[in-house]
């Protein structure tokens, strides 16, 4: 048995330009670092992983009601809705 697709990842469309291609653009402003990069797919910004001391992307997607990112690490391209708990 599969799950229904999350609504949100089904209605994206394309990727938004990145805010940055540099790093978490809130680490790059406080000097802080970060382990993975993640992209909302709603507007764009770049923010650093749960692994990341920071976590600057679950931050940004609590904070802006933004549901869905993707990894923003090279040759990855899965998504994550953090409002469906579901990967796409």
């Amino acid at each position: 048995m599969t799950s229904p697709a999350c609504p949100d990842i089904a209605s994206l469309g394309p990727d938004p330009a990145p805010s940055t291609q540099e790093g978490c653009e809130d680490c790059l402003a406080t000097g802080g670092r970060w382990v993975h990069l993640r992209l909302c797919l709603a507007c764009g910004k770049v923010g650093c992983c749960d692994s990341s001391p920071a976590k600057h992307a679950s931050k940004h997607a609590a904070e802006s009601g933004h549901p869905v990112i993707r990894s923003f690490e090279p040759g990855e391209t899965w998504r994550w809705c953090f409002v469906h708990q579901t990967m796409g």
